[in-house]
């Protein structure tokens, strides 16, 4: 009953924010050149699915979003777990990550076109910067958060070795800290996508860019959408796979 009630009030939401944006414009209040009418973008959405560039800027996008999310993520987690494990290893690179850190993604885009040229290459490596901090920061919180007697247990079971203490013990443990981390990554991700296609990569974000220089404001409104549908569906794909794995808290 509650699940119903929420829908409707969501779609009740949703549709009152629609009807507003369409009087405003219709009203005359804001011009079409600048804001289109959401009763546009349909024929809009129609016309970009005609000339085959949102499927190609979809199928593009996406690339770099899961190459870039893959790299950033493995790397950040993998450094997150050795620093986190290691005392000595977190003191090693502290004032490194101090150094590194505060530099915005976007700071990196000209050493990402003198490096890769203005290509995938080039927009995966910016996506890849903004997911591992994200991902190396909870992955460190998270194995720093973990019970120390648990592996006092594990070596009473037999479980000695770094690697059987690794696998059986901290992962499992820190697995929540990590995933809730990767699921922040999943949206920076998306932010840095467009980041990086502004300057010329083909995708979502270069396709906007045209759009804007031609005042076409409907197909930016397009592909806003269509980069919120997807992330939408990456988010609910993700939260039923972190749901599976960390089934065993239930």
């Amino acid at each position: 009953m509650r699940i119903g009630k929420s829908l409707a009030l969501g779609a009740a939401g949703l549709t009152s924010f629609l009807v507003l944006w369409e009087g405003i414009v219709q009203a005359g209040f804001v011009s079409q050149a600048f804001l289109p009418a959401p009763s546009q973008i349909p024929a809009a959405l129609l016309r970009e699915i005609r000339s085959g560039f949102w499927i190609s800027s979809i199928y593009a996008s996406l690339g770099h979003y899961l190459a870039g999310l893959a790299v950033g993520s493995i790397l950040g987690i993998g450094l997150g777990v050795v620093t986190g494990l290691s005392h000595p290893s977190e003191a090693f690179l502290a004032w490194v990550v101090r150094l590194l850190r505060p530099i915005p993604g976007l700071a990196w885009v000209p050493f990402a076109i003198i490096w890769f040229g203005v290509s995938t290459p080039a927009a995966v490596f910016i996506v890849a910067v903004g997911v591992f901090w994200i991902c190396y920061f909870a992955t460190l919180g998270a194995v720093r958060a973990v019970d120390r007697d648990l592996l006092e247990v594990a070596d009473a079971y037999g479980f000695r070795s770094p690697i059987a203490k690794l696998v059986k013990i901290v992962l499992p443990a820190a697995a929540p800290g990590i995933l809730s981390g990767l699921r922040t990554a999943l949206g920076q991700a998306w932010m840095a996508v467009v980041a990086a296609e502004i300057f010329g990569v083909m995708g979502l974000g270069q396709r906007m860019m045209q759009a804007s220089s031609l005042l076409a404001t409907d197909i930016v409104v397009v592909y806003m959408i269509t980069m919120a549908g997807l992330y939408g569906i990456i988010d609910t794909v993700f939260v039923v796979v972190q749901g599976r794995i960390l089934a065993w808290k239930a």
